[in-house]
């Protein structure tokens, strides 16, 4: 970081710099409370049967057991529309993740970047890349990770539906905030085995009873619920919690899994209220300690998430809507070139990996370099409404981002969604690559060095004070995340 850049960031005045939102170059905005209205919109986006899974990396869809949605909102105003999105799917990644956002940025007559675009991350479910597909097409590989045409069709689809729902908009008066505390499902992967040492294979079902029998680990307990309400009466919700949402997986049945049941049981609770799941930083947290894999488990699961949701709607306390303040700053996340993730490697790989999972693995960090030597850096989104803060962060990013978040505001309401751009797979720590997290031997396309990168941009987003600048924050600092290639 060059002298002027750490003057910035610890909040020091440097002459004749202007001060912007964020101090990220993107001037904040707000919306006027008198002017506020909320669309609430969703669609099918269920793939068809044959359509690859998680990536190719399991069974494609042989059966729909529930069918997989689109749940938005539109915030109308007096400045541009915000957009928030949460997906069924697994992953949005890249040049799809631009083409969700463009779309329905012109749905909505809004920017891009004021699209807030997350996924549930449910594994029975589509990725899209359409990039690393079109790599896999142009070399007549075997894998296969979309179908270029449904990934349109589900995006116009969408797109349609978020129009359509502009025109039955509903006056905002108030939003509310409420926490549910979730019993016996997130758990950390990362325990200590029989020898004392880290081990990381607390899957989303686990069966060993060491990994049963270890504490839950680094986890955040809370469910965060975010409403909308039009003076008493609620018009929507949105719900944020921290875990992998599987219970079982891999047999070809399409699926939203626990979390979806568990928001169609408090949708069926009252229909009047639009119920919306995302899942929040959650890269190392499963429902390992408590998930064996049986099929058993999977309302057990919701049920369990049902009583969060719950508990968090009757604890919710309401505040005047006075603010919606968008904030945006830029995030660049080095690629991975390690051992088996140089360009070169990875294009060897695409062309003889005999796995076609393999060759999917390939083709996706392929995408991914091109898209950071084109210097594209990804968008961190936030939406202050004063007593509580909405964040977006990439990828399967650890849950420990989701925690120092908070941390920079532990006195108000922090909603913190993970699975934006999920370009970068899995976002460590520097300790998880001290401690040889096995996680990271393949779904992971980004450099270790990340965190710090990833603790900047998430403090320059959440300055509180007006001119933008960010403060100095505690415990962050380049030696707890410099960059060991540097």
């Amino acid at each position: 970081m060059s002298k002027i850049d750490r003057r910035r960031f610890l909040g020091l005045a440097i002459p004749g710099v202007t001060a912007l939102a964020a101090g990220c170059g993107t001037p904040q905005t707000s919306l006027r409370a008198s002017s506020f209205r909320l669309a609430t919109f969703s669609a099918d986006v269920t793939p068809p049967l044959g359509h690859a899974l998680m990536g190719g990396g399991i069974a494609s869809a042989a059966r729909v057991d529930d069918p997989l949605f689109a749940h938005g909102v539109v915030l109308l105003g007096a400045d541009k529309p915000l957009v928030l999105l949460s997906m069924d799917w697994c992953e949005i990644r890249n040049d799809a993740y631009e083409r969700w956002r463009s779309v329905l940025a012109k749905a909505a007559g809004t920017d891009p970047r004021r699209v807030l675009l997350t996924c549930v991350h449910v594994h029975d479910a589509p990725i899209a890349d359409l990039e690393a597909q079109r790599l896999l097409e142009r070399r007549q590989a075997a894998g296969s990770i979309c179908d270029l045409d449904f990934h349109e069709r589900a995006v116009q689809r969408v797109a349609r539906a978020l129009r359509t729902s502009l025109d039955s908009s509903r006056r905002i008066t108030h939003f509310g905030t409420g926490l549910g505390r979730v019993e016996q499902v997130a758990s950390n992967r990362r325990f200590l085995g029989g020898d004392g040492q880290p081990t990381f294979g607390r899957t989303s079902s686990t069966r060993d009873p060491l990994a049963h029998a270890a504490p839950e680990g680094t986890v955040d307990p809370w469910l965060r619920t975010l409403s909308f309400w039009e003076n008493n009466r609620p018009v929507a919700a949105l719900h944020c919690y921290a875990t992998h949402p599987m219970s079982y997986y891999g047999k070809g049945g399409v699926s939203s899994d626990f979390v979806g049941m568990a928001r169609r049981k408090m949708q069926a609770q009252d229909p009047t209220v639009v119920q919306i799941y995302c899942s929040g930083c959650s890269g190392n947290v499963t429902a390992g300690k408590y998930n064996d894999g049986a099929s058993e488990n999977r309302p057990v699961l919701a049920q369990r998430i049902y009583a969060a949701m719950s508990q968090a709607w009757q604890a919710t306390r309401r505040y005047p809507l006075n603010q919606a303040a968008f904030r945006s700053t830029p995030l660049d996340l080095q690629p991975r070139t390690g051992p088996g993730f140089t360009v070169a490697e990875l294009e060897r790989r695409l062309a003889s990996d005999p796995k076609p999972f393999g060759q999917c693995l390939a083709a996706l960090g392929l995408s991914w370099h091109k898209r950071a030597a084109a210097g594209r850096p990804i968008d961190l989104p936030l939406i202050d409404f004063g007593e509580a803060k909405l964040l977006l962060l990439p990828a399967e990013a650890y849950v420990e981002y989701q925690l120092f978040a908070q941390e920079q505001h532990s006195g108000s309401f922090v909603m913190v969604m993970g699975y934006g751009e999920c370009a970068p797979g899995y976002i460590p720590t520097e300790k998880a690559w001290q401690e040889n997290d096995t996680n990271l031997h393949d779904w992971c396309w980004v450099a270790p060095g990340s965190e710090l990168r990833m603790k900047e941009a998430i403090h320059r987003v959440l300055a509180p004070n007006p001119e933008g600048i960010p403060q100095q924050s505690p415990g962050l600092s380049r030696k707890a995340g410099s960059d060991p290639g540097k």
